[in-house]
């Protein structure tokens, strides 16, 4: 691809905001072009620069998702299993590695002794000596060491794992910075393209699922997740505090976007975002 077309794709990913509307410079654009008699070339020019921008995007895009994914379940199957497995289970007497853990794992037992004990007292099991149902629950409690002791090892492996899928993630975007620019103008292409309806829309989507009032309960659960997911214990404090203060500052970033950019871009779009959300 000729110099000239990353040039003008460069121009486009870092185009400022102006006080005159956006859709009311593109209608004078479009009636300037209307009346170029160079207007033919010109439009095969632009068409050849939106497919090697819409082709080096999404590639771009596959590269960044696919190579960290790879990364993280290669290194993780051939890599931290076997060295992680090693040295978490030969010598090693730890089970837990975070006291949330420890809660979760006693909760379970405790909970398999009382279905015991019911499934005793309703005769749905017969009649059997302390020593058996002792048995049984030493053997539920093996059962439990073994899940835990595997899934504190796992959280090592997706700790190591995620760090070289980062470590993948920004060397592509450090290695590749043309690429990223390309990117970064064809999504604000699409989406300062789309109509002031489909804006507002996912405006409203957007807010209402990350900064809505229901948000909290999924928040809650994504963070639970990712902490078990590292390792971490479960702290409801910190939770919490997540949850009260990341969707407010997440939803002033959202707001200020709106004042600074799109107001100045797509002011109409901003109209019929205040009245569908009224």
């Amino acid at each position: 691809m000729k110099y000239w077309n990353l040039k003008k794709i460069n121009q486009l990913a870092f185009e400022k905001t102006s006080v005159i509307p956006h859709s009311m410079s593109k209608l004078f654009d479009r009636f300037k072009q209307e009346l170029n008699p160079n207007a033919e070339v010109e439009a095969i020019e632009e068409f050849k620069v939106a497919k090697y921008q819409t082709l080096t995007s999404v590639r771009y895009i596959l590269i960044l998702l696919v190579m960290p994914i790879l990364v993280n379940q290669v290194s993780k199957t051939f890599l931290l299993n076997p060295v992680i497995n090693h040295f978490w289970n030969e010598g090693n007497s730890q089970i837990f590695i975070n006291h949330s853990q420890e809660e979760r794992a006693f909760a379970d037992l405790q909970r398999f002794e009382e279905k015991l004990h019911f499934e005793i007292l309703i005769g749905k099991l017969d009649s059997i000596s302390l020593d058996m149902a002792q048995q049984r629950i030493s053997d539920k409690a093996l059962e439990i060491a073994l899940k835990y002791s595997k899934e504190s090892a796992d959280a090592i492996k997706n700790i190591l794992a995620d760090l070289m899928s980062i470590i993948i993630f920004v060397s592509i975007l450090i290695i590749n910075k043309r690429q990223f620019s390309i990117l970064r103008s064809f999504i604000n292409e699409s989406i300062y393209g789309l109509s002031d309806t489909a804006k507002a829309f996912l405006i409203i989507l957007f807010t209402d699922i990350f900064v809505g009032f229901h948000s909290p309960h999924g928040w809650e659960i994504v963070i639970e997740a990712i902490l078990r997911h590292l390792g971490l214990p479960e702290s409801r404090d910190f939770i919490f505090i997540f949850i009260s203060t990341f969707p407010v500052i997440l939803d002033t970033i959202f707001k200020y976007w709106i004042f600074r950019y799109l107001n100045k871009i797509s002011p109409s779009a901003v109209a019929t975002y205040h009245n569908m959300n009224e």
